[in-house]
């Protein structure tokens, strides 16, 4: 992939907060001394590399200092210490409607924030209704942008960081504004950029979406650099660490929640009700989890899910979309779940299971890779993804050929 696209090396960043400030020269002179202040260390010594052509995620709890960090690789802040360097033009979205005047109206602003970013008037002529169409305010483009809501004021801002065609996008947060289509186009968008070996750097509160769309991703927590690698474990291991109540499960896996239901046990049981981790493809499966409630619960949820050894989910399921009402649970119990056939191509897979509330928000008792278990290799193999549908090629019979229209394929130079 060639160099790095970012060096981030030994950063660290200072402010002050100040206790008091003096508002004049005459202040300071009355007082005969300069205001105090604590230095504040936002970042500490920082350091890794960030990829060419890769979606890269900075995560951390608020005021861990991504956003400082993102703001340093942008050049809007220099570090005390260290330094960033940069292979490539950058263009950055790090705010609600950041470049934007409130007066002006949509059309003038994408003038205004492509000319900061860099573009020709040229360019931006050329790419204008581009602009428009990816932010979907087309009726709204000559209104004064005082008047957008939020998700307009966020979609117009990042289709013209994006059209500006930088070789790094930097993005901080701003996408959680967007609805379901926008985060579809964004999506979209992003994996065009590293088609054509672009970077993306996110800086997100959302778990699911970096593991997703990152390659990589470094976990700053108090302005230090915690964890950095490969997006699922880093993910994983700050999903887990952010629990207060989480703790290690014997299995090797992790639990958490609040305790007014434990999970006891967890088993998977064979055709013949024997207990094993081991089973073929097309094998039933019976999930048989053990519970105790420490209170009366109404309507409790039990869920379950199936990650693959990389932590992406391959199924999950709970029963309440089941529709199995319990209502209430009290004491000591247990709950099976039966799969009448497992359709999984063979390899190592994790068990994950939950108790919750009835809305599913408030988690009771969570046991993420409780259980690991294998699934035999499939024969034939059937080598595209993780489901295995036991199909059949049928027999090759020449010149027989069905009744339709064929396909209008065009060659490689378009004729």
């Amino acid at each position: 992939m060639g160099s790095p696209a970012v060096v981030i090396d030994g950063v660290s960043k200072r402010f002050r907060m100040y206790h008091e400030r003096n508002q004049s020269l005459k202040a300071a002179v009355m007082r005969g001394r300069r205001a105090k202040y604590d230095e504040f260390w936002a970042l500490k010594d920082v350091s890794f590399e960030i990829p060419q052509g890769s979606t890269f995620g900075l995560i951390g709890e608020n005021g861990s200092g991504k956003s400082t960090l993102l703001k340093c690789v942008a050049k809007i802040l220099r570090p005390d210490k260290g330094s960033v360097t940069i292979n490539g033009s950058v263009a950055a979205l790090l705010e609600l409607g950041s470049g934007f005047h409130p007066e002006l109206s949509g059309r003038e602003n994408v003038y205004l924030n492509a000319s900061i970013l860099g573009m020709k008037k040229s360019e931006i002529e050329r790419k204008f209704d581009e602009i428009v169409d990816f932010a979907g305010i087309g009726e709204f483009i000559d209104q004064p942008v005082k008047n957008y809501s939020s998700g307009m004021y966020v979609r117009l801002g990042f289709s013209v960081a994006i059209n500006v065609d930088p070789d790094i996008l930097l993005v901080d947060e701003v996408l959680a504004v967007g609805d379901a289509s926008f985060q579809e186009r964004c999506m979209a968008k992003f994996a065009d950029f590293r088609h054509a070996g672009k970077t993306v750097i996110i800086v997100s509160h959302s778990s699911d979406s970096v593991r997703a769309m990152c390659d990589s991703v470094a976990w700053l927590g108090h302005g230090k650099l915690l964890q950095y690698g490969p997006a699922v474990d880093v993910v994983s291991d700050y999903i887990d660490e952010s629990h207060d109540d989480h703790a290690e499960v014997p299995g090797g896996g992790n639990r958490w929640g609040t305790g007014e239901a434990r999970l006891e046990a967890v088993q998977l049981l064979d055709r013949d009700g024997n207990e094993t981790d081991r089973f073929h493809c097309d094998d039933p499966m019976v999930v048989r989890l053990a519970y105790r409630a420490l209170e009366p619960l109404q309507r409790p949820v039990f869920g379950l899910a199936i990650e693959t050894t990389d932590g992406h989910i391959l199924w999950g399921t709970n029963s309440r979309e089941g529709g199995v009402d319990l209502g209430t649970v009290d004491g000591v119990g247990t709950i099976e779940f039966r799969i009448p056939g497992l359709s999984i191509q063979g390899a190592r897979f994790d068990l994950v299971a939950a108790i919750t509330d009835h809305s599913t928000t408030h988690v009771y008792d969570f046991l993420r890779n409780c259980i690991p278990f294998e699934i035999d290799v499939v024969r034939p193999i059937e080598s595209g993804g993780p489901l295995s549908l036991r199909g059949e090629w049928g027999p090759l019979k020449a010149g027989d050929q069905p009744e339709r229209r064929p396909f209008a394929i065009e060659s490689v130079d378009g004729a």
